[in-house]
């Protein structure tokens, strides 16, 4: 079924009123006097999600903004663009696929037989997959459990990279408090060799399991370190390679060619970025076990929910979505920072740079036509309380405003005292002095204040909260990439250079500068010539 074409957001009348609400009064919005004015903000502007308390109201809106930005989203159809990727429409348009990465959490049915449906129908074809998607689960859930109770194996080491290492990296250290002991967790990405070479010299060839995660199993720089990793085991004893490496592939030839009988597949309707939630998470299960992962995707189910039925003013995700789109399109901010005040999250930067970047990093609409307006903005963060000792300088003084994201928990996993109280402290003094400022005269003092910021605040950190926490940063990036007509879902940017190298890497050996720009041919010389 075709996916109806959607009016982009410039196209909408919606999108031109905010312009002039931005010039008639948004460049000028002050959040004290806000506040001062309203009594109730924080009231408006703050709700509940499963899992996630959301405190929206130190950001640079009022309530006929908001409006008006619920409007955009109707008149942009992101409700049905919602609905047509729940209903497994092929909304992927430049590869043709459906996206159906929340199916990957969708509980199993009660009912029995639902595996045998007939898959001749467009009618039962999710009901066809979603049968696959909880055999492959269970058969990677109960693996897991072998390797947990297998007390010879005290390392796992997972190969991959992009989305096949930064999401299981993420939650494996999200969750260690829930991690079986005596078993740890090394995550090698890099092709540098360095970062292998680290990993591999306080290993053991028969305590060690490697998981080489690439779905297609051709992946560079996951590949070199696969073999350069098979390479080590042997050299250094290790005689089983069936036993000490599974892969995480749907090319199962090439895994059996590489001596890795153990495989678990996944779909061509996983995006990378989104594939923790698949067999990419088998790191994740390792760590926290069979009913640990069955939580962790039941969160994300219960935003997955809550994003798919929610009315637009008490939907969490639409309401993130749609203030990045006044952000970034008509305040002008092209960042935002993410502020994790959990040491345990000190990743959740970088998956969530690569969920936005990627997803929304487009300069085109979904006809291939250049775009008058900015996409994503760029992400980057530190965990507190270490960003406030090396970026929050720029946030409270610095020419640009940078929106921030706190993510706080309000327990903590350990008892150690007076510690979590004076953490949560200093993420609450931050978002209030971002927004109040400081007055002085000679300047050097000087706090302009009214700088926006975002307050996510989870009970605890589990694999539900975590596990909902994800999602609804993924529905957050779908909305805005809706809203500004793109295909969040392709990532053809990461291709061009991976063709070049391959061009490059055998002229570091020949020497050949043939045909390469003068740039790149005289690097190439020093290189080959340095010093």
């Amino acid at each position: 079924m075709a996916v109806p074409a959607r009016p982009r957001g410039d196209q909408t009348a919606a999108w031109w009123a905010l312009q002039d609400v931005y010039r008639s009064s948004g460049r000028d919005f002050d959040l004290r006097d806000a506040f001062a004015a309203d009594p109730q903000r924080f009231t408006t502007f703050s709700q509940s999600a499963p899992h996630v308390f959301a405190d929206l109201s130190k950001n640079l809106i009022d309530a006929a903004t908001q409006a008006l930005l619920f409007e955009l989203a109707r008149q942009c159809g992101v409700e049905a663009h919602r609905d047509a990727m729940f209903a497994g429409e092929k909304i992927n348009s430049t590869e043709q696929r459906a996206v159906l990465h929340y199916l990957l959490r969708k509980q199993a049915p009660a009912h029995t037989g639902y595996g045998q449906l007939a898959i001749n129908s467009e009618a039962n074809w999710l009901a066809h997959e979603l049968a696959q998607v909880h055999a492959t689960l269970d058969a990677m859930l109960a693996y897991a459990q072998a390797v947990r109770g297998d007390d010879a194996i005290t390392d796992v080491v997972n190969i991959g990279i992009g989305g096949s290492d930064l999401g299981p990296q993420m939650a494996v250290l999200a969750l260690d408090e829930f991690t079986i002991p005596g078993k740890r967790f090394h995550f090698v990405s890099n092709v540098d060799g360095h970062e292998l070479a680290a990993v591999l010299k306080h290993l053991q060839p028969y305590s060690t399991l490697f998981l080489v995660a690439s779905k297609t199993f051709t992946t560079a720089e996951t590949m070199t370190n696969a073999q350069s990793a098979r390479c080590w085991f042997e050299r250094q004893g290790g005689t089983d390679i069936a036993r000490h490496f599974a892969a995480l592939t749907t090319n199962v030839a090439a895994a059996r060619e590489f001596g890795i009988t153990t495989t678990f597949g996944f779909w061509d309707w996983v995006g990378g970025r989104y594939s923790l939630w698949s067999a990419i998470g088998l790191p994740i299960a390792i760590a926290i076990g069979d009913a640990g992962f069955r939580d962790f995707l039941a969160g994300a189910h219960a935003m997955d929910e809550h994003f798919r039925t929610a009315p637009l003013h008490q939907n969490l995700p639409l309401r993130l979505g749609l203030l990045d789109v006044w952000y970034r399109n008509f305040l002008g901010f092209t960042s935002r920072s993410i502020a994790p005040y959990h040491s345990a999250l000190k990743h959740l930067p970088a998956y969530l740079q690569q969920l936005e970047m990627e997803s929304n990093g487009k300069r085109v609409d979904l006809q291939g036509q250049a775009l008058p307006f900015g996409t994503s903005p760029v992400v980057w963060g530190e965990p507190g309380t270490n960003g406030q000792h090396a970026y929050f300088q720029m946030l409270h003084q610095g020419t640009d405003v940078v929106p921030v994201e706190f993510v706080a928990v309000r327990k903590p996993m350990h008892d150690l005292a007076g510690h979590h109280q004076r953490l949560l402290a200093n993420a609450l003094a931050q978002a209030q002095a971002l927004m109040l400022g400081q007055m002085d005269a000679g300047g050097h003092r000087h706090f302009p204040g009214n700088r926006p910021s975002t307050f996510l605040l989870l009970e605890e950190l589990t694999p539900a909260s975590l596990g909902a926490l994800l999602a609804l940063q993924e529905h957050r990036v779908f909305v805005s990439g809706s809203v500004w007509g793109i295909n969040s879902f392709d990532q053809w940017g990461v291709e061009l250079g991976k063709v070049l190298a391959r061009d490059i890497e055998p002229r570091l050996q020949s020497g050949d500068s043939t045909g390469l720009d003068g740039s790149t041919a005289g690097l190439l010389q020093k290189l080959l010539s340095f010093p």
